[in-house]
């Protein structure tokens, strides 16, 4: 096999016209350069991406923003293939490797694909909450009446701010799957590589089999923790002197980002786009699942525990991320979010309180962007208590 194999480029279109890495921007500038290389290639160095791909000129040995685009186009190529169904191979990025690896489809091998409590959703009772805050995502405006609420040094710079502010609430998108042989709608799904109605077009085109008989059902839902945390922020948010407005993360585009300050809340894995926005330029990522975050410099993972001890009485740990930076053309961003729900709903009341840790008030009233990961100890979806792992400034 060489640099030119004809299955390895096939596939290379394949991904390429699927529209998974995009047509432009960093995540396919990197695919392009790895798929250059070919199959065969030594793996490139972190200092040659980041050089030829992030265009860092005095990359260090160990630059981190490498490895946080190498980590999102694995874990894209992964979601990929596990929903597309069999064909001649795929594409990978091996664990610590970074060049793309061809491995040809097993003759007779079975085409599986992982689910997870997440991916699929069949509850008709999100539907119900849905009705509840339809008013919400109609980008209802906001005003500051009533007594008004302590400001922090946190969002005191959105408060004073002369643009407009939308806050994006992680919401995630559900499809239909009908039964070609009945009119209606046989169950509704989610799927974490779809989140959009763009998204599922593109991949009704890309893979017919797996979505031919799935249509757009206009739904959404969200998590009851995001109900808490707006609770928290809005008093203070809304204090704004500039429009405050509210919108679901599925219906993102690069226009809602353009020109105003920007607020994301909710769980680290409905947040789309913004996670993208947020984790080119971070000391963390995410880790082999959206339950998981990495610290870049420290290689240590924080992993929530909910999952697995939400239904007993057991204590567990979940994680909850602020963050806050400047965009080039000078909008703002902020990020309130959990790995699971615990951590959001206790994270959120920390993030508008006055009496912040003494680090992350003084990073929070430099102006610099900084970002701070809280431990929140919980039992049975409550928050019993928090204490803060990590605060630094932003790369």
């Amino acid at each position: 096999m060489n640099a030119f194999d004809p299955a390895f480029m096939s596939e290379v279109e394949r991904i390429r016209e699927s529209g998974l890495v995009g047509s432009s921007g960093r995540l396919r500038e990197l695919f392009d350069f790895l798929a250059s290389r070919g199959p065969q290639a030594e793996p490139a160095s972190q200092i040659e991406i980041a050089e030829t791909v992030v265009g860092q000129a005095a990359a260090e040995p160990d630059d981190a923003t490498a490895r946080v685009y190498v980590h999102r186009l694995r874990k894209r190529l992964e979601q990929f293939y596990e929903s597309a169904g069999p064909g001649a191979g795929r594409l990978v990025l091996p664990a610590g490797i970074y060049a793309l690896r061809f491995e040809a489809e097993k003759a007779g091998a079975a085409h599986v694909r992982r689910t997870d409590g997440r991916l699929r959703v069949v509850l008709a009772p999100l539907i119900l909450l849905l009705a509840v805050i339809g008013a919400f995502f109609g980008g209802r405006a906001f005003s500051g009446a009533g007594v008004a609420a302590p400001v922090n040094a946190i969002w005191r710079p959105f408060i004073q701010s002369e643009r407009p502010t939308v806050v994006i609430v992680g919401d995630y998108y559900i499809f239909g799957k009908f039964n070609p042989n009945r009119p209606e709608v046989d169950r509704m799904e989610r799927d974490f590589a779809i989140n959009s109605k763009t998204d599922l077009a593109r991949a009704q085109e890309a893979n017919p089999r797996r979505y031919g008989d799935t249509q757009d059902m206009g739904l959404s839902y969200l998590p009851v923790s995001s109900a808490y945390a707006l609770r928290a922020l809005m008093p203070v948010i809304s204090q704004a002197r500039q429009p405050v407005t509210i919108m679901p993360a599925s219906q993102v585009d690069s226009d809602v980002l353009r020109n105003r300050n920007v607020i994301y809340v909710g769980l680290i894995s409905g947040m789309g786009m913004i996670q993208d926005v947020n984790f080119t330029d971070s000391n963390f990522a995410v880790g082999d699942s959206y339950d998981e975050l990495v610290d870049m410099i420290s290689g240590r993972r924080f992993t929530s525990g909910e999952a697995l001890a939400l239904p007993t009485a057991q204590y567990y740990d979940d994680y909850g991320y602020i963050a806050r930076f400047e965009q080039p053309g000078g909008a703002l961003i902020g990020i309130v979010a959990g790995e699971r729900d615990t951590g959001l709903r206790g994270v959120a009341p920390l993030s508008v309180s006055t009496t912040l840790p003494e680090n992350v008030k003084q990073l929070a009233s430099s102006g610099k962007p900084f970002e701070a990961l809280y431990e929140i100890t919980g039992q049975q979806g409550t928050d019993l208590g928090a204490k803060l792992v990590e605060v630094r400034p932003r790369p």
